[in-house]
């Protein structure tokens, strides 16, 4: 992130960031169960239950698992980032105020 931009506007792209990470996780998070369902309906007439055990052996059902974790990830890491900036802020408002209340004690 550019440290030139305003912490403020900072602050707003690391936010956007993370709102896009985060409805990108939910949608495969939310659409697990269809997506389960879709890929079972697919093997035609068989029990559910060899059904669900044939599509999660499958290497697409690990693939689809494995972004969704990896959605899940950079959502949760994009949102790291947007608390860093949070705390770099209010850290940077603490200096300023310690410095405020320095230079008045010392009359500078």
């Amino acid at each position: 992130m550019n440290s030139n931009l305003p912490i403020s506007e900072q602050y707003r792209l690391a936010a956007k960031t993370w709102v896009d990470a985060d409805a990108a996780a939910n949608l495969l998070e939310e659409t697990k169960s269809a997506v389960l369902a879709q890929r079972m309906n697919a093997l035609g007439d068989i029990p559910v239950s060899h059904a669900e055990r044939t599509v999660k052996a499958s290497p697409e059902w690990s693939e689809f698992i494995e972004r969704m974790v990896n959605a899940r990830t950079a959502a949760n890491l994009a949102k790291v980032k947007l608390e860093w900036i949070r705390m770099r802020h209010m850290e940077q408002t603490g200096i300023e105020a310690s410095r405020r209340a320095e230079m008045r004690l010392t009359g500078t």
